[in-house]
């Protein structure tokens, strides 16, 4: 963490303001934190994302435009946590003087189960197999301290907006406040007896931290890492031994695992849900308050009461 923390002061020193009487121009790493710089910055913000809808940002192969992209920015924010493996090669080689905004900074962690040794990055500290879950953004409690790093950064990189980017980060306090209220009445209705999810890879750590729900995946919380068949296995004895009603498909993830897990085990597949990624514009998860109620919806309907 100290290397990058010195790199990101160094960053911040040299971005400066933005340029008067221009929108500031913020990359977000992935199209989760897109989206959260939107609603932050509002009309005083031109976002773009490096790896964008129904796409996986674990192991993300930057395209030579990422580098003329991150040039030109006034503000990059990134997950950290260990999240984005190859952002600081990224920002090294493109040369960019943006402000670097880590938006997990201050999260409380949770361990990651079978963590993939992606490089020390932003937010990540010790070695790989005790590293944390990135997934932070699965928690409503969590991502309201991304809303305040993104104001804050995003205020110091161009002070004379401050006062709306803070107006801005109260309004979605408040609609965050009201998902979080939604998500734990739905899952209060849920039997405590079904409340267990199967999904591909290890990303809801925070929300069953947060909401109860017991997920189970054969992977860890990167999809760069393989699930073996002793996992496998157990998984699939777990299934028939507790009677988990249903296995979700991540939208990021190749289906055939799960397809099996469910064939295998007798389980229906519980239908798709967003881990790492928004969709596009004419899914149903355009937007990070969409994307949680889609998942809810989700789970709601394989394991409610009938």
């Amino acid at each position: 963490m100290g290397r990058w923390l010195v790199f990101g002061l160094a960053l911040v020193a040299l971005a400066g303001s933005a340029r008067a009487g221009e929108p500031v121009r913020a990359v977000a790493t992935f199209s989760i934190l897109a989206d959260l710089v939107r609603a932050v910055g509002g009309a005083h913000v031109a976002v773009s994302s490096l790896v964008g809808p129904d796409a996986d940002a674990h192991g993300y192969s930057p395209a030579p435009g990422d580098s003329r992209t991150l040039a030109r920015a006034d503000v990059v924010v990134l997950n950290g946590l260990g999240f984005e493996g190859w952002i600081e090669r990224l920002v090294k080689a493109s040369g960019a003087r943006a402000a670097l905004v880590v938006a997990a900074k201050g999260i409380i962690t949770i361990p990651g189960r079978h963590a993939h040794a992606h490089d020390h990055a932003p937010g990540q500290t010790g070695d790989a197999d005790h590293a944390p879950d990135p997934h932070a953004w699965q928690s409503i409690p969590n991502v309201k301290i991304y809303v305040a790093n993104i104001r804050d950064g995003l205020a110091k990189a161009d002070p004379a907006h401050a006062a709306d980017y803070a107006a801005n980060a109260a309004a979605y306090l408040g609609r965050l406040d009201t998902l979080d209220a939604e998500i734990r009445e739905a899952i209060a209705a849920i039997p405590p007896e079904h409340r267990r999810v199967i999904t591909t890879h290890d990303a809801f750590g925070y929300f069953s931290a947060a909401y109860g729900l017991s997920f189970i995946a054969p992977q860890g919380v990167s999809t760069d890492s393989e699930a073996s068949p002793r996992d496998v296995a157990q998984i699939i004895r777990q299934i028939r031994r507790d009677k988990v009603p249903a296995v979700f498909l991540e939208t990021i993830a190749d289906p055939r695992l799960m397809e099996q897990i469910a064939r295998e085990s007798g389980a229906t597949i519980g239908g798709k849900v967003y881990s790492d990624a928004l969709s596009g514009p004419t899914g149903p998860a355009p937007t990070y308050l969409d994307m949680m109620r889609a998942n809810l919806r989700a789970f709601r309907a394989a394991l409610g009461p009938a």
